[in-house]
């Protein structure tokens, strides 16, 4: 039970949260396995703790709300930070992000990509990236999972079912609901998809005259 003590989320991303500039964004790849709660998560309530004993996975609290999430190097972390002279509320953001995260995902081919719940992205039915965001004085922060080819059973064999669930889950364990883009049989290499998210990204806003 020790190994669920949590620690300040301190993950590069953090880095976006406290920068200077007004807008900003990050790709990022994790180098190992972490467990992040959402800001009003209880680690026993929300992991398993005999996975997180037996493995010594470190376990982190996001500012952010949301559900607690699997973060490894199989996987894609997406944050931005935007002033809130941008956007109408708070909301927007997730709009603004998933949008161009999912032009990204057609331009490499990928089909049947849906928005469902509050801010999930999935294919079809199944979900392939989950969001969470921020609200600071003046701006915004976004932080997104992206799982390119981590294998689901993982995140089963660490997370319990979650006390909040969006409608379109329908009661279905993480092994039904979670899937990843190699599981969806697209085989993209994670490194040249991470760039083609920060191409998409700096385009977004230097055509709409934001300069990050």
């Amino acid at each position: 039970m020790e190994n669920l003590k949590t620690v300040f989320y301190n993950l590069p991303d953090q880095k976006v949260l406290e920068a200077e500039k007004e807008l900003d964004f990050m790709v990022w790849q994790p180098d190992q396995r972490y467990l992040v709660l959402g800001r009003s998560n209880e680690a026993i309530k929300s992991l398993i703790a005999e996975s997180v004993d037996n493995d010594n996975i470190k376990v982190l609290k996001r500012p952010s709300g949301g559900e607690a999430v699997l973060l490894s190097p199989n996987m894609l972390v997406i944050a931005l930070k935007v002033p809130l002279t941008m956007v109408k509320k708070a909301h927007d953001v997730f709009v603004i992000a998933n949008n161009i995260i999912k032009e990204a995902l057609a331009k490499e081919g990928i089909q049947n990509i849906t928005s469902r719940g509050i801010s999930d992205i999935c294919i079809g039915e199944q979900k392939i990236l989950g969001s969470a965001i921020f609200k600071k004085p003046d701006s915004v922060f976004y932080h997104a999972v992206l799982n390119v080819s981590e294998d689901v059973n993982l995140i089963d064999h660490y997370l319990q079912y979650p006390k909040r669930e969006p409608d379109y889950r329908k009661g279905r364990n993480h092994l039904a609901f979670v899937s990843s883009l190699h599981k969806e049989s697209y085989l993209i290499d994670i490194n040249k998809f991470k760039s083609r998210i920060q191409s998409e990204f700096v385009d977004s806003f230097i055509h709409s005259h934001k300069i990050l």
